[in-house]
């Protein structure tokens, strides 16, 4: 039981399941912004088209009526609502992965361009292969 604990101990403390947590954690707050997005600026945009500011509500009855216990119908609003936020969340998602990719590339550009720093000893021998090539006409 000891060896497990060790063992659960090390995986948990791992880098990667602690950068998974956290984003676990920001998507959950990601999601509550897209789903504030589609429910407070979408939705009222669409129901100028549609009529309707909540789909949620939309269905095809089968039989029985609406609002009654006996009510059976196909409810895809619901459906639709959820396939919008989905839509919405992977836009969103490959937007901000293609801004961070540009951005990494943009750094590593810098990286290459830029003149590799010396370190003390080479600086050194820089200086001492400068005053040989002077003194040696």
């Amino acid at each position: 039981m000891k060896k497990f604990i060790q063992d659960f101990k090390s995986f948990a403390m791992k880098g990667n399941v602690i950068d998974m947590a956290v984003g676990v954690i920001i998507g959950g707050a990601f999601g509550k912004i897209v789903t504030s997005l589609v429910n407070d600026i979408i939705m009222p945009v669409l129901s100028l088209v549609t009529g309707k500011i909540d789909l949620s509500g939309l269905s095809y009855p089968i039989s029985g009526v609406r609002g009654e216990q006996d009510y059976v119908g196909i409810m895809y609003g619901q459906f639709l609502q959820n396939v919008i936020d989905f839509l919405l969340i992977a836009l969103s998602m490959f937007i901000v992965i293609r801004l961070a990719g540009k951005l990494r590339r943009k750094e590593e550009k810098k990286e290459e361009s830029a003149e590799p720093k010396l370190t003390k000893d080479q600086e050194l021998l820089t200086e001492i292969r400068d005053l040989l090539k002077n003194q040696n006409p």
